[in-house]
């Protein structure tokens, strides 16, 4: 079985390519998901986050608030470096037990934002990342988070250039809304069934 990676920046309509992929069988493990997942259901992720943030990143029930969480990563590197230090090794074990159970597929897909900044990419076969213009990408994500230019741009800014992820990936899929999304993704679906 063939290990994919799909990322891209934010606003890049990564989920819409895994939409296609899924309506073609394909299972999808979307990690930016599971790390959420493991924020409340995690008791050592949990605890490291607390012993890392402190009690302040609680809500009054006593589960991790994620806006305060991502207001202070966001304004400190380190902070976000350590966050992700606890985060991703537990993704990794999610995603190691979920691909145990799909050996009757072809390949698999594991969607990631930040796949190469988190070093998530490795032990995978294959990247596909996705790309769309930048004004594009910030209409996209202030229209669906409800959230303004600057903080969008403040995102941006956390994660590597297309450029960078396109010069590691294997396949490129332009989502500008000029290019069909169907062909290319039927494309590069074609080659990975054959290589199995």
């Amino acid at each position: 079985m063939i290990k994919v990676g799909i990322t891209g920046g934010i606003g890049s309509g990564k989920s819409t390519v895994c939409e296609i992929f899924s309506k073609l069988g394909i299972p999808i493990f979307y990690a930016d998901k599971e790390a959420r997942d493991l924020l409340y259901s995690d008791i050592l992720v949990i605890a490291a986050i607390e012993k890392a943030f402190g009690k302040i990143i609680f809500d009054s029930k006593n589960i991790i608030d994620r806006k305060k969480v991502a207001e202070i990563v966001f304004k400190d590197v380190d902070k976000l470096q350590q966050l992700n230090a606890i985060i991703h090794p537990a993704v990794v074990k999610k995603f190691e037990k979920w691909t145990a159970q799909k050996n009757n597929f072809s390949y698999v897909i594991k969607e990631a934002a930040i796949l190469f900044e988190s070093g998530a990419n490795k032990g995978l076969d294959k990247i596909i990342s996705v790309t769309a213009p930048m004004e594009l990408r910030i209409q996209r994500v202030m229209q669906r988070d409800k959230v303004t230019r600057g903080m969008v741009e403040q995102r941006m800014g956390k994660q590597w250039s297309d450029d960078k992820k396109i010069n590691l990936s294997d396949y490129l899929i332009v989502n500008d809304e000029k290019e069909l999304l169907l062909p290319q993704v039927l494309k590069i679906h074609e080659q990975l069934i054959n290589k199995k």
